[in-house]
């Protein structure tokens, strides 16, 4: 992941003139030197060419000293300023919504009219190989499963685990729920399941080939129930309702998901049937959310690190100018003598 070069205080770099500011408002450091006297002094200064100085004397630095002491505070500002290499905030999926898929695996769903790679294959087949991929793409979302036939049974209760609810898809199969296509069971065994939860986002995925057959609960009678708890349907019609033998009953469908803000989606085949869980995609999209800590690398010990080693540089000069100079008053001095 890139890292972006950033600096915490800015505004430290605001002390760049203060030793400038120092310099010339506090008065200058004076350094008493002994004195001595010879009965020779004026024949010292013959010798030696130096004139003669107070007791007190203000000690100049040379140029490339005020060049390095200036480098040396603007690394300590540096240093101060707190440099470091800031990444990029990760995004993390966030947990918003509660999604159910009902899938109808009564008889009619064992209909051998969809095909998969030029080979004809059952309609559950065919929808259980889509859903797969469907699911695996809902990261993020507490996913259940609902199987309706004559009667209607929680497969998986809602999870973020996908791969177990991946799995307990693949278990499923048809007539594991009776014969008979009971709608109104299914949505209300929905609103049950959605009861027991406390995320608001409620979302329903409603896949069936048939005409409900129940008498117990109407399938548009659940749809009011499922609106009155905040449960948006999405319902998907399998199969072509103008085939001979086939019992669609779109209408329903379009009802329950005009009731519960949802829509409704004709699938055909295949391919059809992807594109609608892709649409279906689109309209719940995966959220989003940036986490509060971003990666962040402290850089301040290479500003520092500089510092004291020019600080160490600059002393060991000073000191070897001051042995050299020591040297040379040395053998004046001797000389003199």
């Amino acid at each position: 992941m890139p890292a972006n070069f950033e600096i915490a205080h800015l505004w430290v770099f605001f002390l760049l003139p203060l030793p400038f500011l120092v310099y010339w408002i506090l008065p200058s450091l004076r350094i008493r030197s002994a004195s001595l006297r010879l009965p020779t002094y004026a024949k010292v200064f013959d010798y030696t060419g130096e004139k003669p100085r107070k007791s007190a004397f203000v000690r100049r630095r040379s140029i490339l000293n005020w060049i390095g002491m200036m480098l040396v505070w603007i690394l300590i500002l540096a240093t101060l300023s707190s440099p470091q290499l800031v990444g990029e905030p990760e995004m993390k999926v966030k947990t918003s919504r509660n999604f159910l898929i009902a899938a109808d695996i009564s008889f009619s769903m064992a209909q051998k009219d969809w095909e998969i790679e030029g080979e004809k294959v059952r309609r559950w087949d065919a929808v259980k190989a889509l859903m797969h991929e469907f699911i695996q793409k809902r990261e993020g979302d507490r996913m259940g499963l609902i199987f309706f036939g004559s009667s209607a049974y929680i497969q998986a209760p809602f999870t973020p685990d996908l791969q177990t609810v991946d799995q307990l898809l693949e278990e499923a199969d048809v007539g594991m729920a009776g014969q008979m296509t009971y709608i109104g069971k299914a949505i209300t065994k929905g609103v049950e399941l959605f009861d027991k939860d406390t995320i608001e986002t409620k979302v329903m995925l409603l896949l069936t080939d048939g005409v409900d057959a129940g008498l117990d609960i109407l399938p548009l009678d659940a749809a009011d129930l499922a609106r009155q708890d905040s449960i948006m349907i999405y319902t998907i019609g399998i199969g072509d309702p103008s085939s001979a033998g086939a019992d669609l009953d779109e209408k329903t469908l379009i009802d329950i998901a005009e009731i519960t803000g949802g829509q409704y989606f004709l699938a055909k085949d295949e391919d059809r049937l992807e594109e609608i869980y892709a649409e279906v995609d689109k309209l719940e999209p995966i959220e989003y959310e940036e986490e509060e800590n971003r990666p962040t690398t402290l850089l301040y010990y290479y500003p520092l690190g500089a510092a004291l080693g020019l600080l160490l540089i600059l002393m060991f000069f000073q000191s070897l100018f001051q042995l050299i100079r020591n040297s040379r008053q040395n053998r004046k001095e001797a000389y003199i003598g």
